[in-house]
């Protein structure tokens, strides 16, 4: 059976460096409401420490508040650097979360992508993604009920177990990040989890999609198992508007400063002097700059290079301004959602038929008019056989 293709975000978050980082936050959380309300599914809140535009340093606060003003949206940590935390820390917050969102939280682990934020810590970026591994391997040992001592070169455990069980059986769901490299594959395969692939919308992370894909489903079968497809989720960056003129004259209010916000960290856009910065951006196919027909193309093109992956995460950002980002959303979910739900497939199928039928029913419809009016005439002819005249009523009343 097909998965339903699920609908979010994936939310670092960026924004300027120029305006209020409290109202941004505030903003942030409001973004959350609108999501609830619209019908959009999961929303995964990412963690930065240095940089500048990503300013959430706690997914799990965050999400702690986001669940209180939501009903349905479910939350991820997307995601969790672990080797900046201690993984028996880790695991606890979790489980915490799980029990204050009745099971609304979902656990995304990844190695850090800044280098500014490691080097704050005192960690060799070359270590991350063996450290994450460890910690990975003790959060999940510790959900399912394990006692863990364990010593290692960052972090020591003493008969450590989780003072609470999970909230969900048989605990939250896992994802790892995957970009580019095989090593969120590897471990999304070893352990039977999830993958966020992050950078899906860009080229480099497109064309490595079904090759990592392909690493995950090889090592889950060294371990006799095999990938869900479901548990796959897609991240790339939309502005939608009425028109693609539209999208594209909001999205100058701030895409260029995320592209220098990427490339101050690591340069990985090439952006030749002299051109438009979103026209550039759209040729280069790196996300959606249009309209909702575009962004239903854009996930159709995703669908055929991974088929049955399970859910397509919208890049949060602030390439245009609050209003137009809020459009943006509720275009998406007015028209991209139902298209991928076929929420209005009964409704279109309905109106063709009646199309179909339409002389037909007309005819109907004029032959039960008519018998009404010949049904009341015979009526009143009765009536005034017996009781004289009657008052202008049916056809007479009306065309006199």
């Amino acid at each position: 059976m097909a998965v339903k293709l699920r609908h979010g975000v994936f939310m670092a978050p960026f924004h300027q460096t120029d305006e209020n980082p409290t109202l941004l936050l505030r903003q942030d959380l409001q973004l959350m409401d609108l999501l609830d309300d619209l019908g959009f599914h999961e929303a995964w809140i990412g963690e930065h420490h240095s940089a500048g535009m990503e300013t959430i340093a706690s997914p799990e606060l965050f999400i702690a508040a986001a669940a209180e003003r939501t009903r349905h949206l479910r939350f991820g940590t997307g995601v969790v650097s672990l080797p900046y935390h201690n993984p028996f820390m880790v695991a606890e917050r979790i489980v915490q979360l799980d029990h204050m969102t009745r099971g609304r939280v979902m656990f995304g682990a990844g190695p850090g992508l800044l280098a500014s934020d490691a080097l704050m810590l005192g960690i060799d970026p070359s270590v991350q993604r063996d450290r994450m591994a460890e910690a990975l391997d003790v959060i999940l040992r510790l959900f399912r009920g394990e006692v863990v001592t364990e010593k290692t070169d960052w972090y020591e455990l003493v008969e450590a177990r989780l003072h609470l069980p999970p909230y969900s059986h048989p605990h939250p769901e896992v994802c790892v990040a995957s970009a580019v490299t095989p090593s969120g594959g590897r471990l999304a395969g070893r352990y039977d989890l999830g993958m966020l692939c992050v950078a899906a919308g860009e080229n480099a992370g497109f064309d490595a999609l079904d090759v990592n894909w392909r690493v995950a489903e090889e090592v889950a079968a060294e371990h006799g198992r095999t990938m869900d497809p479901g548990r796959l989720r897609l991240v790339v960056g939309m502005h939608l508007a009425e028109t693609r003129e539209e999208a594209m004259a909001q999205a100058r209010h701030g895409l260029e400063a995320q592209i220098d916000y990427l490339n101050n960290n690591m340069p990985r856009l090439f952006l030749p002097d002299g051109v438009d910065p979103v026209e550039w951006y759209v040729e280069q196919g790196a996300g959606v700059i249009g309209t909702p027909d575009d962004a239903i193309a854009r996930i159709e093109r995703l669908q055929e290079k991974m088929p049955g992956f399970g859910a397509v995460l919208l890049n949060a950002h602030d390439w245009a301004t609050w209003e137009n980002t809020k459009r943006s959303y509720e275009l998406y979910a007015r028209y991209v959602i139902p298209h991928f739900e076929r929420s209005n497939a009964p409704r279109q199928d309905s109106y063709r038929w009646v199309t179909h039928h339409q002389a037909e029913l007309t005819e109907k419809r004029t032959a039960a008019a008519r018998a009404m009016f010949d049904k009341h005439e015979a009526e009143w002819a009765a009536k005034r056989a017996g009781n004289g005249s009657r008052p202008a009523a049916g056809r007479e009343a009306t065309f006199g």
